[in-house]
């Protein structure tokens, strides 16, 4: 008996981060960026988008150094670098100068080309909970990033942990996109001032949930401000009183419970009337606050449910950090850092809209794919995608009318098969993670740059 010939391999393209990076992050948005947030800014050589795509190149790459980058960048050995005829001292004083507003609005425009171009394909299980929120289901959280290395000049006289500044981000659920993000030089800057604050960039009727830290009648108060909704975990520091019981069952083993609560005391900021939702399985305890009131907008299991999504946004962080070496900074000037930031977020975007693509065409969830095996063969297929672009144009030039195209049957680079790309089932062993207590005594990079002026001034 014949058997049946095997099923071709599933491949996946690699280049389309590239493509997505030159098809959304042209000229023309950087231009419109620079235009709205100038004031006595010029262009000068490094225009900003010469620096866009410099730092963006930076993170595909992750050179050594920035010396090492802008020495190939000025050599034109590195295609995926602008070629800008200056001296690094040009660079250096335009990334001090340069506000990082600028590439913050970059940033914008590009995330916004990607939400709309991206449908919702993560969190399937959550479409219909999604459906009942115009504006979507986003998480929200901070982050500082890691300690610089002490081998800059002036952290020699420092001993504390120096941190170059902190994050806020807002997660989109279902597009899998880094919707907002927001850098402060200022790593003691509060996280809930500035995230009240980013409050005003959402949509109307938007679901935002949060961690333990938003648990405060202020923070709901902001919210209904900004006719948007919250799910935060409880925090017990904030007074409950029950003032109706809602329902009482039992589920995936455990007990539900659902009250209508009136959380906070009035002094500080006015008291929430809020559901408190509760579901117990022996030691594991989850506890929930709400301020969507009807059950037929949000039941308390989807909100169980949902609370249990908040892990995406630290996996964000794991791969904005790990993944794009965002934990290794390349400099120490607040700017320069701001860029490296929004560069990363910028890439992390194009990788999740291309991942969102792959699942797409691999008939599978975004989920199951792992950046983390993704990532760097995107990153050595777009060196190589840039580079036969690069090489074609040079035998376009010196032949003039010949059309040349290199052939890319045999580009085995191009694409790889989906089997590799897979996510891995961790093991349930876990690992602590190491503390260092050096930790516990940290400062500020702009702390120290604003007391050496100081001092400098004095």
């Amino acid at each position: 008996m014949a058997k049946d010939p095997p099923e071709p391999e599933v491949r996946i393209d690699l280049v389309r981060v590239v493509q997505l990076l030159l098809e959304h992050l042209s000229p023309a948005l950087c231009h419109a960026a620079f235009r709205r947030v100038r004031t006595s800014e010029r262009q000068r050589k490094w225009t900003l988008h010469a620096l866009v795509r410099f730092w963006t190149a930076v993170i595909l790459r992750a050179p050594l150094a920035l010396s090492h980058a802008l020495s190939e960048a000025l050599d034109g050995r590195e295609p995926l670098f602008p070629r800008i005829k200056a001296t690094p001292a040009a660079f250096s004083q335009r990334c001090r100068d340069l506000r990082p507003e600028f590439f913050a609005e970059v940033f914008r425009g590009f995330t916004g080309r990607m939400i709309a171009a991206v449908p919702p394909r993560y969190a399937a299980p959550l479409a219909p909970v999604r459906a009942r929120f115009a504006g979507g289901i986003v998480l929200i959280d901070g982050s500082r990033l890691a300690a610089i290395a002490h081998r800059l000049k002036i952290l020699w006289d420092e001993r504390a942990v120096i941190l170059p500044g902190c994050l806020l981000a807002i997660y989109d659920v279902g597009r899998g996109l880094c919707r907002a993000l927001y850098f402060c030089a200022d790593a003691a800057a509060s996280e809930m001032t500035r995230a009240k604050a980013a409050l005003s960039d959402l949509l109307a009727d938007t679901l935002v949930v949060g961690d333990r830290l938003y648990c405060t009648a202020d923070f709901f108060a902001a919210l209904q401000a900004h006719q948007c909704w919250g799910l935060v975990r409880r925090n017990r520091q904030l007074s409950l009183r029950k003032l109706q019981r809602r329902r009482k069952c039992r589920y995936r083993g455990g007990l539900l419970e659902e009250w209508v609560v009136r959380a906070g005391t009035g002094v500080s900021a006015p008291a929430q009337t809020l559901r408190y939702i509760r579901w117990r399985l022996r030691s594991t305890r989850y506890e929930v606050l709400t301020n969507v009131l009807t059950a037929g907008q949000l039941s308390a299991e989807e909100a169980v449910a949902l609370y249990a999504q908040r892990w995406s946004i630290e996996r964000m962080y794991f791969d904005l950090k790990e993944v794009l070496n965002l934990n290794r900074i390349y400099a120490a000037n607040p700017n320069a850092v701001a860029m490296q930031v929004y560069a990363a977020g910028i890439v992390y975007n194009a990788l999740r809209a291309a991942q969102s693509e792959v699942s797409a065409a691999g008939a599978i969830e975004p989920e199951e794919l792992s950046p983390a095996k993704l990532y760097p063969r995107v990153a050595a297929a777009c060196f190589m995608y840039v580079q036969t672009l690069e090489w074609e144009r040079r035998l376009h030039r010196r032949y003039g009318r010949a059309h040349f195209q290199l052939s890319r049957a045999a580009d085995s680079w191009r694409s790889a098969p989906l089997s590799v790309l897979l996510r891995e089932r961790r093991d349930e062993h876990r690992r602590k993670r190491r503390f260092c207590p050096a930790r516990r005594r940290w400062k500020s990079l702009a702390h120290v740059r604003g007391a050496r002026r100081l001092m400098q001034l004095s």
